[in-house]
């Protein structure tokens, strides 16, 4: 049984992808725990994150999507579709910013590094949608 090999873009979705799920299991925003008081935490399940969550789960089943269909092409392994996970995933972290402006040092790196990993993760397929919609139809 032959199979395509997975190409750079796909590559590089798949490790996006997974640094978008780890980035959004740990705390994207936490404020206060000076002074004795607990600190507020909140991850990416609290507020618009999920869909950057969710952008990551998708990506995953994606890349794994031709291997699962065996050697019938699918008509959803395409670029467009991996850039509308990419555009999710940008939308859930610019929806997260205005919940911080009342108090933003709780999003500085040390506090929410959870939500700068994911940002990361969310450049990293944008990166990766552009890679692949440049790649030739498979077939």
């Amino acid at each position: 049984m032959h199979r395509h090999p997975l190409g750079s873009g796909r590559r590089l979705a798949f490790i996006a992808a997974v640094v978008l799920v780890v980035g959004c299991v740990l705390p994207w925003y936490r404020a206060g725990g000076d002074g004795g008081l607990t600190p507020l935490v909140y991850r990416a399940f609290d507020g618009s994150g999920i869909l950057t969550f969710l952008a990551g789960l998708a990506t995953l089943a994606l890349v794994a999507l031709p291997y699962a269909a065996r050697d019938r092409p699918t008509g959803v392994d395409r670029g467009l579709v991996f850039a509308l996970l990419a555009v999710a995933a940008v939308i859930g972290v610019l929806l997260w910013i205005p919940n911080t402006l009342a108090a933003p040092a709780g999003l500085l790196p040390d506090r929410a590094f959870g939500f700068w990993i994911s940002v990361v993760g969310t450049v990293m397929l944008v990166r990766a949608a552009y890679e692949i919609m440049l790649e030739p139809p498979r077939r």
